[in-house]
């Protein structure tokens, strides 16, 4: 019977050996990378401007309850669990000289905003909150993350309050604009920054479904004189992400 010969592994099929290896290595690094910077991103960025209403819904969506609350000057910040996964949610003050700070400081870790409407007051504040969701729309991080966004139409408990859909077609009508001006003021700017001042297609009116991020639009009141409560879109909103 005749001897068996040994089959050498050529050069050239270690080589390819060797490349295959290490894709998969590499791979599968950078897949544990991603997982760990996906799960690190557990962060629900209550916000808003002054008054809207935010710390209350904090309270009642963390301690179920009423509390008496006052302008924020630092964040609250405490764990909440869906049937889901464990959640952090960060509360950041909503006075224009501390918002941006703690925006900053968070936005990193963010998996979903929560951007809170006084929608009684709204036709008033309406150009402070809408550049306030405007920076926050256009900024590098939001942007590369996108993270879900609900415009929460707080205080409906108010006779005059403005529904979601009146809430949405105002941001709309005041983004528009702001847009505009935004991109007029980076004339000197460099073209990619005037780009992402436009938010979608400046050939058109503004329209949130052009965004690259989801967005939706929830109703609620967090407190009303009779003791009742109304934050279920915003549970509903958490649930689902």
């Amino acid at each position: 019977m005749a001897d068996k010969v040994p089959v050498e592994l050529g050069g050239t099929d270690f080589t390819q050996v060797f490349i295959a290896i290490f894709i998969i290595v590499i791979t599968l690094v950078l897949f544990a990378i991603y997982k760990k910077r996906k799960s690190s991103r557990q962060g629900i960025l209550l916000t808003g401007i002054c008054d809207s209403g935010k710390t209350l819904i904090f309270s009642q969506l963390i301690h179920n309850k009423h509390i008496q609350t006052h302008t924020s000057i630092k964040e609250n910040v405490a764990n909440f669990s869906n049937e889901k996964e464990n959640l952090r949610i960060i509360d950041i003050p909503g006075h224009e000289r501390l918002r941006d700070k703690f925006f900053e400081q968070y936005k990193d870790i963010t998996k979903g905003i929560i951007y809170v409407v006084d929608s009684n007051t709204i036709t008033q504040d309406v150009r402070d909150a809408a550049e306030f969701l405007y920076n926050i729309l256009v900024d590098p991080i939001i942007l590369k993350n996108k993270p879900n966004l609900l415009i929460l139409c707080n205080k409906q408990d108010y006779t005059f309050s403005k529904g979601g859909s009146a809430v949405k077609a105002i941001f709309e009508k005041e983004l528009n604009t702001l847009r505009v001006t935004k991109s007029n003021q980076l004339e000197s700017v460099d073209a990619k920054a005037k780009k992402a001042a436009l938010l979608g297609n400046p050939e058109e009116d503004f329209d949130f479904a052009t965004l690259p991020l989801k967005i939706d639009i929830a109703e609620s009141y967090a407190y009303h004189k009779n003791g009742t409560v109304d934050i279920e879109g915003v549970k509903k909103w958490l649930a689902r992400l």
